[in-house]
């Protein structure tokens, strides 16, 4: 039997959502630092505006929907989907009323592709917009790498349920440490770590290939926060090709891997278990999906015949491959040529690449290297129950931090979780395709959004439909929380009309 939810389960969700409205508000005072050191005055008040309406309607809704009970287990889940559409929506404000949007869809549509760290953008004529919007579009990206409600995580005084509930609901269920708090804080350290040397290394690869110190100073930190946090925003339209630097590319190549892999792997490295490295199962499984990936990938540009030398090659499809496997969306090419580069071949290998995605708990897209490594494990798993006699005992372990036994449990999540993916991809390919895309094409964009990788066919974005942006926009959201709490919420919504 469904239960109806009660009025005070929903004063508590919208509570907490309208907490992090607050702080969505709060963030937007950063970019409007940057616009006032930089004498932007109307960017400034365009911050100015979006986080006071934030703000306010934050504290309106703590005001009238306060109820002094603490969130529950089912409370935490329905904040994580409820408020990432409003960071979305609020967030989206000073981005319209910078003047670079065709109307407030787009905006939004920015918006959710920053926060979900997907890259995909409607924006118009990026080149001249201002250094406080660049950097909100950015800073949106680092905000949803390390997961919207690990402010909540880090700030809000809850118990342990409601806790463990908002890490479920955002993708982040894997305990780095015995307390979940402890986790998000060691997240936030760690990017921040990162944050300061990644900067420091692209301000000196930028000021070696010509650029000004002082315009330096603002690309560096904007494309890590793109490069680390695997979204594939660039403070130009041209994206990676605008820098025409091996440098460059060599410097952004290792933070699109760093911000792949799971950032339980950090924390075992640094507490000195090196073995890890080597014994990690998932790891050994992106590390071999790469390879396979870029051999056929190689093969079809070689064939293409597109580049006449092997460096080329490497620059141009091992970068791009990487790009695309760890979600980032960074290209050394320029979108529309594609196609003509990699082949039919290549381009289904990309595909695949860009619908597996890289590993789990980390700020890239996709199903994840993880569950391909345990759907691969149950197949040979039930090989050898088939060979062996009945009376044999077949188990399946595997190394992920630890040593784990493979369950039925671990296995049907896994397949659910792909499965979901897979349907994402199919049905943002048959809408995209009913309206007149090429099949091909449309397949890769419907990728590109599911698994928040932010990659470009040839179907024209700004042109798009309303209905086609919508489509992009809940495939963006769906994917980044990887289904779980938007199937809770769904559930939820069906309580509340047929519950008793």
């Amino acid at each position: 039997m469904l239960f109806r939810p009660r009025l005070i389960d929903l004063k508590i969700i919208g509570f907490y959502t309208g907490k992090l409205v607050i702080g969505v508000g709060f963030l937007m005072l950063i970019p409007m630092v940057v616009s006032l050191v930089n004498r932007e005055w109307g960017p400034v008040l365009d911050f100015l505006i979006g986080a006071s309406i934030a703000i306010a309607a934050g504290h309106l809704s703590s005001i009238w929907l306060r109820t002094g009970k603490e969130m529950g287990w089912i409370h935490g889940i329905m904040v994580v989907p409820m408020a990432w559409l409003a960071a979305m929506f609020f967030g989206a404000v000073p981005h319209y009323l910078g003047g670079h949007f065709a109307s407030f869809l787009d905006a939004m549509f920015d918006t959710m592709s920053g926060f979900t760290t997907t890259g995909l953008t409607l924006i118009r004529d990026l080149d001249h917009l201002s250094y406080g919007h660049n950097f909100w579009r950015h800073l949106t990206i680092f905000i949803g790498g390390q997961g919207i409600v690990i402010v909540m995580l880090t700030l809000m005084a809850g118990g342990a349920s409601s806790v463990w509930a908002l890490s479920v609901g955002e993708a982040r269920e894997e305990k780095i440490l015995p307390n979940l708090i402890h986790t998000a804080r060691f997240i936030r350290r760690f990017s921040l770590i990162y944050f300061i040397a990644g900067t420091a290394a692209l301000w000196l690869g930028a000021v070696q290939i010509g650029i000004s110190p002082l315009r330096a100073l603002f690309h560096a930190p904007n494309v890590f926060m793109a490069a680390f946090d695997t979204g594939g925003f660039t403070p130009q339209s041209q994206s990676i090709v605008y820098y025409h630097s091996p440098l460059f590319e060599f410097l952004t190549l290792p933070l699109m891997l760093a911000g792949a892999i799971n950032f339980g792997l950090y924390y075992a490295l640094f507490s000195g278990n090196r073995r890890e490295l080597f014994k990690n199962s998932e790891l050994k499984t992106m590390t071999a999906t790469i390879f396979v990936s870029f051999t056929i990938t190689a093969a079809a540009i070689a064939a293409a015949g597109v580049f006449g030398d092997t460096a080329s090659l490497f620059r141009r499809g091992f970068y791009q491959l990487i790009s695309a496997y760890t979600s980032t969306g960074f290209t050394t090419v320029y979108s529309f040529h594609i196609p003509d580069i990699w082949g039919a071949l290549g381009l289904l290998t990309i595909m695949v690449t860009m619908g597996l995605g890289a590993s789990i708990g980390s700020t890239a897209g996709g199903i994840k290297a993880y569950r391909l490594m345990i759907i691969l494990k149950a197949f040979v798993l039930e090989i050898r129950r088939v060979i062996l006699p009945p009376s044999a005992v077949t188990v399946a372990k595997y190394h992920h931090l630890k040593k784990n036994l493979l369950t039925e449990k671990l296995v049907l999540g896994a397949f659910l979780i792909g499965i979901a993916y897979i349907a994402s991809y199919l049905a943002g390919a048959v809408i995209a395709a009913s309206m007149g895309y090429s099949l091909v094409d449309a397949l890769f964009q419907s990728v590109s959004a599911g698994g928040n990788i932010g990659l470009s066919s040839r179907i024209p974005l700004l042109d798009i439909p309303s209905a086609l942006k919508i489509t992009y926009i809940t495939q963006m959201w769906m994917g980044r929380l990887e289904f779980v709490s938007i199937l809770a919420l769904i559930g939820f919504a069906i309580s509340a009309v047929r519950g008793k």
